[in-house]
């Protein structure tokens, strides 16, 4: 079977796996009061099941094994992809806290490094490590940031895999690229639900989590650095993870401009603002798939190409997202106050009766 079938095959059949076993995973919310419940800034107009992430990876790691097989750094990437869900699924129901989290992303990053899955581009071990910590931690819980709006976290795990998947495809083998694609295919069968109107299921920390780290861990394993690339395999790898650099990026600078505790939640990611500028959430997710499509395929053709490319792109990629942080911070339309036209629209909440788990 050739590596192209292959990875077509893994998608599709976590696509049909996850579109099978979301509605499993939402009568079990519902069941177990499993709720994500509006409050303050959460908009959303009834209380929605969880458990979409453990639909998500229950479909992504039996079909990465199936597809890609298993040895023994891909062993650890799943099993961290596990941790992570489980990790997060807690947090979902008891709120573990920063700290807690932090801690254990930290530890199975270091645990990645010291089995060879880490970034090796820095002459010193030590400037290694540290990079793989903040690397796992860092984009686990950018792509935990980006879960703020329906269809959002989906949509660009579902984009930012099938690029890290091509990645591997091209550099890596096919074990990692399987994996990747089986995600992309679980995010795909997800969004049936997620974009539904109105959302059936979310995926909480117990989907965003493992999402980041299977792509983060994905991109590191792919060895491309051995060809004499360097610390520029990073500039090269960063677009494929682009928006959700951008969105924490964006988060961070807004806030410290406004004075606004930075662990605090709100309305100022990307993705609300882009709500208050498109209207709905299905509109906000094309539109972040296709920016992060062209980040992609931007990622793609960097990391095969000659460091001195890399290096040029990298400041000018640098530099469009410093204006567009620029351009989203203080444009009146885009501003984090800024009221979407969808909630303006939007019916009183009112309440639901406990089973919802199938309505249209």
């Amino acid at each position: 079977m050739s590596d192209a079938l292959t990875v077509a095959l893994a998608v599709a059949v976590a696509f049909v796996a996850v579109v099978a076993l979301v509605p499993v995973a939402i009568r079990v919310a519902w069941r177990t009061r499993f709720l994500d419940t509006p409050f303050k800034y959460k908009t959303h107009l009834r209380p929605t099941p969880y458990l979409g992430g453990a639909a998500v990876v229950a479909a992504t790691v039996p079909t990465a094994i199936v597809f890609g097989g298993i040895d023994s750094g891909m062993a650890w990437i799943l099993g961290g992809a596990v941790l992570m869900s489980i990790i997060g699924t807690i947090d979902d129901r008891l709120m573990l806290g920063p700290v807690v989290r932090v801690a254990l992303e930290a530890g199975l990053a270091a645990a990645l490094w010291a089995n060879g899955l880490g970034w090796s581009t820095f002459d010193s071990d030590i400037a290694s490590l540290a990079f793989t910590i903040v690397w796992i931690v860092g984009l686990v819980n950018a792509f935990n940031l980006m879960d703020n709006l329906d269809g959002a976290a989906g949509t660009v795990g579902m984009v930012c895999a099938a690029g890290v998947g091509s990645a591997a495809l091209l550099y890596g083998g096919i074990a990692p690229a399987a994996l990747a694609f089986a995600l992309a295919g679980a995010c795909a069968g997800f969004l049936v639900y997620n974009l539904s109107r109105p959302s059936r299921i979310f995926l909480g920390d117990g989907g965003s989590m493992p999402i980041g780290f299977v792509v983060a861990a994905v991109l590191m394993a792919v060895s491309w650095d051995d060809g004499g690339f360097g610390a520029t395999a990073i500039v090269a790898a960063a677009p494929l993870v682009g928006l959700p650099i951008l969105d924490t990026t964006l988060v961070m600078v807004s806030r410290a401009r406004r004075g606004v505790p930075l662990l605090s939640g709100g309305r100022d990611h990307l993705t609300h603002r882009l709500l208050g500028l498109l209207g709905t959430p299905r509109r906000v997710a094309v539109a972040l798939a296709a920016a992060q499509a062209g980040l992609c395929a931007a990622g793609v053709f960097l990391l095969g190409a000659e460091s001195t490319w890399v290096i040029a792109a990298g400041i000018v990629y640098i530099a469009l997202g410093a204006l567009a942080i620029m351009v989203l911070d203080r444009s009146p339309r885009l501003r984090p106050d800024a009221p979407a036209m969808a909630e303006r629209a939007a019916p009183p909440i009112v309440a639901q009766p406990a089973r919802q788990d199938l309505a249209p």
